[in-house]
């Protein structure tokens, strides 16, 4: 490029060599930075690091009631407005443009090279990212802010002293403003031409009216679930009579004052939405649409793989899984075909607990004794384990309606809060007993609560990697981990592992429906069907899953995904290393580094393995 202008400006050649060779001496030589050196310039990036994590924690009030800090803001809500969303996206900006241009990533020790690497390409989606703000439902049966707001007082809002419970009060009193921007936010959607389908209203309005039912709400009956959280809460405190008396009666206010008109309003606002929703389900209706649901492929599986793709290796898993059933029907003597043994597996009265208290009550001792057990089986699997206790509960009735069916809730940092390993009781038919030990070791032990405590408690890495999400990793990790724990004898009969089966083909079922209804356009009824036909799942299952694809598009496809990869490394090492392998080291590569994008998890796994060749 010199050599070239210096030509266009007439220069002779031989005179710009010259130039460029005189420059060359006078050059400095760059000089390899000392082991001292290195160490001090990756401080200063840790401290950066640690820096833009806690104005991040400073900015959101939920965030820190869930990293367990109380601070002046224990009484507020976030702010969700698009004013904090632009400021977001230009400190995004900032911090990249520090990255790129401020810091010598050579000058760097190993660990933050990568710490480095990974905030780099978070800042860079980010930004990417900020042109599809609103492709989401900020309202929808899954995680919508009308259930999830309860949900976090109930879990996460602890009240130790009087000032605590004043805090839990304000929450109250702020959800009136809160809902308005909330709103504002939906509105801004619809402009926009993002309206959620229609099946979504009539949930998520039954669920904001559960939340407004009862004492104080209604005359008499049963106590409402935030008031009677708020009571047993503060029934804990070393406080007088009177002074708890003061506090019913202002938290009664909050509740009469805040969360009732906040929920009637969106009450009314989301059944005037509902008249315009229509029954089209795929994002490829919203502006753009296609490019949009490709690079949520793109971020749920940390991949390159396209729809099309990620179909066919669904048809493909559901396929082979489909002939691994077909050899246990055998085992277990039935006469018929798969679609029959399905039948037989929804059907037959033994494979499920009874729809009572006594019924759940037995489920979830069951869930904690699976659990237990698994805990010492941990040593000859794991070199690293939480310290993290977790425990096992039934979703609150408040939201189990249009919950998941099960899912993991991370502890705080300081052990103060266990983790919680949630099973949605609501109907007991879709949680047949064959599959308990399955969903208790993904989300329990060794799944979830191993994999996000451990990270938790890592003190070698940046907290925005301790506390970072992708999902193909923390998902993959789960599902792996249904099936890590067969390898042991831990399914304790042939139906309990066909219960292993399901629950994969389940996720194998998620490829080809997620992009068929986002990249085929499939409606919901042609998704369920599909759910019907290949799975033994209830029909309730098939409709939720259905549902969960149609509001939260592309995140389904992260499960199978990452499991495959996992597998695929572990292999891999195994073939390399022969009997050098160790799954305890190799488990220690994928869970002591916090939550990875798979390509990067990859580089992990494979050095380890170049590593251990050199020494072995």
């Amino acid at each position: 490029m010199i050599i070239r202008q210096i030509i266009n400006k007439g220069v002779p050649v031989l005179c710009a060599l010259i130039v460029l060779g005189s420059c060359k001496k006078e050059e400095k030589k760059e000089t390899t930075p000392s082991q001292e050196e290195i160490a001090a310039y990756s401080k200063k990036m840790n401290d950066w690091f640690e820096e833009t994590f806690q104005e991040d924690v400073a900015e959101s009030p939920m965030w820190q009631a869930y990293l367990g800090i109380k601070t002046e803001d224990y009484g507020k809500w976030d702010d969700i407005s698009p004013v904090k969303e632009a400021k977001d996206h230009e400190k995004a900006q900032k911090q990249l443009a520090y990255l790129q241009d401020s810091i010598k990533v050579e000058k760097l020790n190993k660990e933050t090279q990568l710490s480095y690497k990974l905030k780099k390409e978070n800042l860079e989606n980010e930004i990417a990212d900020y042109k599809y703000r609103l492709y989401n439902y900020p309202v929808n049966q899954m995680h919508g802010m009308h259930a999830e707001l309860p949900a976090f007082l109930i879990n996460m809002h602890r009240v130790e002293t009087v000032k605590d419970a004043e805090a839990y009060i304000a929450r109250l009193h702020g959800m009136k403003p809160l809902f308005t921007q909330l709103e504002n936010n939906l509105d801004d959607r619809e402009a926009k031409g993002i309206l959620p389908p229609k099946f979504v209203f009539d949930k998520v309005l039954d669920d904001c009216r559960n939340i407004i039912k009862g004492v104080p709400f209604d005359a008499s009956g049963e106590e409402s679930a935030l008031y009677a959280d708020f009571k047993k809460k503060i029934g804990t405190l070393e406080i007088t009579e009177e002074e708890k008396k003061r506090l019913e009666e202002e938290a009664k206010k909050g509740l009469l004052e805040g969360v009732q008109p906040a929920y009637r309003h969106l009450i009314v606002f989301l059944e005037d939405q509902q008249k315009r929703a229509t029954t089209e389900d795929g994002v490829w209706k919203f502006p753009d649409g296609t490019a949009f649901y490709n690079q949520a492929l793109q971020r749920t599986t940390t991949t390159k793989m396209t729809a099309e793709e990620i179909h066919a290796l669904g048809l493909s898993e559901v396929a082979r899984i489909h002939d691994e059933m077909r050899a246990i029907t055998k085992k277990v003597g039935f006469k018929g075909n798969l679609q029959e043994f399905f039948v037989f597996m929804k059907e037959d009265a033994q494979f499920y607990y009874p729809n009572s208290a006594a019924g759940k009550k037995e489920y979830l001792e069951q869930a904690v004794a699976l659990i237990d057990t698994m805990k010492s089986k941990l040593d000859d699997l794991f070199m690293t384990k939480p310290k993290a206790d977790i425990v096992v509960k039934a979703v609150e009735p408040f939201r189990e309606k249009s919950a998941g069916k099960a899912f993991y809730e991370s502890g705080t940092p300081d052990g103060s809060r266990p983790g919680i390993y949630y099973a949605n009781l609501y109907d007991m038919e879709a949680m047949p007993k064959y599959q308990m030990e399955a969903l208790a070791y993904h989300e329990g032990i060794p799944g979830h609560h191993m994999q996000l405590s451990i990270a938790r408690e890592l003190e070698n890495i940046p907290k925005f990697r301790k506390f970072g999400g992708y999902t193909a990793y923390i998902e993959g990790w789960g599902l792996y981990n249904e099936f890590l724990p067969k390898e042991i004898g831990m399914y304790s009969d042939p139906y309990a592992d066909f219960g292993r089966l399901a629950m994969e083909l389940w996720r194998a079922c998620r490829l080809v429906v997620d992009t068929g209804i986002h990249a085929k356009k499939w409606t919901r009824e042609e998704g369920i069907t599909y759910y019907e036909t290949n799975t033994p799942n209830a029909k309730s299952d098939a409709v939720k899953m259905v549902e969960r694809h149609i509001v939260m598009a592309s995140q389904a496809t992260a499960y199978k995904i990452g499991m495959n990869k996992i597998l695929e490394l572990r292999e891999q090492a195994k073939k390399q290393l022969g009997a050098a392998f160790d799954i305890r080291e190799f488990h220690d590569v994928v869970l002591t580094n916090g939550a990875l994008p798979l390509t990067v998890l990859e580089e992990l796994v494979l050095e380890w393995v170049k590593t251990k060749e050199t020494t072995s």
